[in-house]
């Protein structure tokens, strides 16, 4: 590939870090919307998120089968196809308000981000010369977290109206007041979704177009039994952390519009740009943190960071108005660090054993769709501002995971999500 070439697929790979960060981080705007338009519980709600990180589960494999038989740059496209189709079904899910169909749509949706998300770490790293694969990865990964901070930024100004009818004012509408303003609400989601898959198709077609280089696969090579992958009790245990962790991470963000309306009176717009501000937070937070890891071992920084989130949503649940807003905020910098750190620590020393220790710590983002549904559980007994508890108990197992490697001195960091 000449030059020119090798830039332009750099480019068109990155943006697929992008769209995938992009496409995710709106399930937090999503979360309060739809509660809204198609009148949920929490609980319900909570199953957006369920709808996205479980795709992660069951398609992970099936897409690794699926490059390996027809080619990561093949993948890549069909990944953003299911990205665009899950896109564009927002249109119909919305005109008939219902809410499995929206479930879905993101399904779909996340079918298409698991693809890509297996093709991209790779091929990033092959796209140009072999010393500096790590500095691509840092960059590629860096603009995964500008679209964090994009998405509820967008999302709260071109999705959420802002309305929020109270119990009088819902009492007070007729049947067919209360369909039109729940039909209002519902169609906001279709032209942002339409203009999301119409972006996404175009990438597809340039992604296509491009001469990208086809990775080779490593040739397996016959090894003496190495012991079951389960007799790895520190991957085990990295692996339950990692699926803590994630479910942490999306119970965070995924209730914070909610939380802050509760404990702050904040409208569902302005705390939209609220989230924005901590999501930005957390990608300061991952620069900061992987500046320290100079001077402080990863298993220490990774306990004092765990410490730091559950004292923080401790003062999140015990106290009212803006300090409780801000003591999230805290939350989403101090998680920054852990996805990379416990997905290193848990495949340190495996050997042979790496990629299929890799497959399992990655399986564990389906953290992410049982969790919130717990949370949404445990808010609709008691309330949204208890039920941050339920991330603060998944932290402490972070915290044990970070106490049982505390003798490691340094690892590499190479993947987030």
């Amino acid at each position: 590939m000449t030059d020119r070439k090798t830039r332009l697929a750099v480019i068109l790979i990155t943006s697929l870090f992008f769209l995938w960060g992009f496409a995710l981080n709106l399930n937090p705007i999503l979360i309060p919307h739809l509660k809204k338009a198609c009148q949920l519980s929490d609980f319900q709600s909570a199953l957006i998120d369920s709808a996205s990180y479980i795709a992660y589960f069951l398609i992970a494999l099936p897409a690794g089968l699926f490059m390996k038989k027809y080619g990561y740059k093949a993948g890549i496209a069909f990944g953003l196809l299911l990205f665009a189709a899950g896109s564009f079904l927002f249109y119909p899910a919305a005109e008939m308000r219902h809410f499995g169909f929206f479930l879905f749509a993101l399904f779909v949706i996340a079918s298409g981000l698991t693809m890509l998300e297996t093709a991209a770490n790779p091929y990033i790293t092959v796209l140009g010369d072999a010393d500096s694969a790590t500095q691509r990865l840092n960059f590629a990964q860096s603009f995964n977290g500008l679209a964090a901070f994009l998405a509820p930024l967008m999302g709260g100004k071109f999705i959420l109206s802002g309305k929020t009818l109270s119990e009088a004012e819902h009492q007070a509408m007729s049947p067919d007041q209360l369909n039109a303003y729940l039909n209002e609400e519902a169609s906001s989601v279709q032209i942002p979704f339409i203009l999301i898959g119409l972006v996404v198709l175009l990438v597809a077609v340039m992604i296509w177009r491009t001469a990208l280089p086809e990775i080779k696969e490593e040739q397996e090579v016959e090894q003496k039994p190495a012991g079951s992958i389960w007799g790895e009790k520190n991957l085990i245990l990295g692996t339950t952390a990692q699926f803590f962790y994630v479910g942490a991470q999306v119970c965070i963000s995924s209730f914070f519009i909610r939380f802050a309306d509760h404990v702050a009176g904040i409208d569902e717009k302005t705390a939209a740009y609220l989230l924005s501000g901590a999501l930005l937070a957390f990608m300061i937070g991952r620069f900061i943190g992987t500046y320290l890891m100079r001077f402080v071992a990863p298993p220490r920084l990774l306990a004092i960071y765990s410490v730091a989130n559950i004292v923080l949503l401790i003062i999140a649940v015990l106290t009212d108005g803006m300090f409780s807003v801000y003591a999230l905020v805290g939350v989403e910098f101090f998680m920054s660090i852990m996805f990379p750190t416990i997905f290193a620590l848990s495949i340190r020393g495996l050997g042979e054993k790496t990629k299929i220790g890799s497959s399992l710590v990655i399986m564990s983002i389906v953290g992410g769709a049982f969790f919130p549904v717990i949370m949404g559980q445990v808010s609709d007994i008691s309330s949204i501002q208890t039920a941050y508890i339920v991330p603060a108990v998944c932290f402490l197992v972070v915290l044990y995971f970070a106490i049982r490697n505390s003798s490691v001195k340094s690892v590499t960091l190479g993947t987030s999500h």
